[in-house]
């Protein structure tokens, strides 16, 4: 198992380096007769591309995908999906200080324990960039997802202590931090002009929903749905929380208070509130199923920090460079794709085992 590689029967394997020639995925699996275009994946690449905004890094990178084989016609071919993003805008010369050197709150020191040696240009596979080749997989998975009905939106919820109060989803995309609150994304962009112009960074947490999703998915014992899907956001560099539901808040309720009620409602048995966010013991009840992830502040600041060398000394190191001051609006398209990646896989799996990909046992 080498780390690379995502799924059971819809496979990723995903490579590349942020500095080296291209991304890129192999997406295994996928089903024939998908509708599947360039432009469907290329929405999805754009929502994650640097240089949108004063909240993201200024690297530029087109970021424009290449489809290299497994659809024919505007079908996907139920061969494997080849797609490639080529590097346009990387400068390996502004780590050239880092050679020796390891970045605090980075890989740097564990890459280099692990495999003895690393690639200093920009953090190399551990860089942020690796996420392109996921958004570009999960746009796959989302086409899928769609012709069973399911949707997946993400949103950023919080900004360091600034929280959304308000859900508009119209407003997601009209703001650079994609935040469903106008008010509050004003004040989070605000925080994080000042954070940047001081040379430091804000933390954030970003919040992901899918509708539509059909009761059954997952796992009873191993491979429970909300453990592949925590699994599979923790994966994304700079998340070090995953909350379902009420997750963390379920610390401070009594049984009384957090064990819904179940009803039958307009789409069949539902429970109150929702507070398992769409899962229970691991499997999928057929509501929203929600889920959060909590992002630390960049660690690639302008403020002099302390670190070692690879002789372990004791060295100060001030970055410069191009570097996201919250990672929160990038995040919400690599969030999104994770979750695609993971029902994709679980609805086929349970296509798999009951020839359907919903319930097998009906209610009266």
């Amino acid at each position: 198992m080498s780390g690379n590689s995502f799924g059971r029967l819809f496979t990723v394997t995903t490579f590349g380096e942020s500095h080296g020639p291209a991304l890129g995925a192999v997406v295994d699996g996928c089903p024939p007769g998908i509708p599947l275009s360039r432009e469907a994946i290329q929405r999805d690449l754009d929502r994650r591309r640097p240089g949108q905004s004063e909240a993201t890094t200024a690297r530029a990178e087109p970021d424009q995908v290449e489809i290299l084989s497994g659809v024919f016609e505007g079908l996907t071919t139920g061969a494997p999906i080849g797609l490639l993003i080529r590097n346009q805008d990387h400068r390996s010369d502004d780590y050239r200080d880092l050679r020796e050197v390891f970045r605090p709150g980075h890989a740097d020191l564990t890459y280099f324990l692990k495999f003895g040696l690393r690639d200093h240009r920009g953090g190399g596979r551990a860089s942020g960039r690796e996420t392109v080749a996921r958004v570009a997989a999960g746009a796959v998975a989302r086409a899928v997802l769609a012709g069973f009905g399911v949707e997946v939106l993400g949103y950023t919820r919080q900004v360091g202590s600034i929280v959304a109060q308000r859900f508009v989803a119209e407003e997601i995309e009209r703001n650079p931090l994609r935040c469903p609150d106008q008010e509050a994304a004003e004040a989070m962009l605000a925080l994080v002009r000042e954070c940047k112009e001081s040379g430091d960074s804000v933390g954030g947490m970003v919040e992901v929903l899918a509708e539509g999703v059909p009761a059954g998915l997952g796992e009873p014992v191993f491979g429970k749905l909300d453990a592949e899907l925590a699994s599979g956001l923790m994966g994304i560099g700079g998340v070090k929380g995953v909350e379902i539901g009420a997750g963390s808040m379920a610390a401070s309720m009594r049984g009384s208070e957090y064990s819904d009620a179940l009803e039958r409602g307009p789409k069949g048995i539902c429970s109150r509130h929702n507070r398992a966010g769409g899962i229970l013991g691991g499997i999928s009840t057929g509501e929203t199923i929600v889920a959060r992830v909590a992002i630390k502040p960049t660690s690639s600041i302008a403020r002099e920090q302390q670190t070692v060398n690879q002789s372990g000394e004791t060295t100060a190191l001030r970055l410069s460079g191009r570097h996201d001051p919250c990672l929160c609006p990038r995040i919400v398209p690599v969030a999104e794709a994770m979750l695609a990646l993971v029902l994709c896989d679980h609805l086929l799996l349970q296509r798999a085992r009951t020839g359907i990909p919903g319930p097998a046992g009906k209610l009266n």
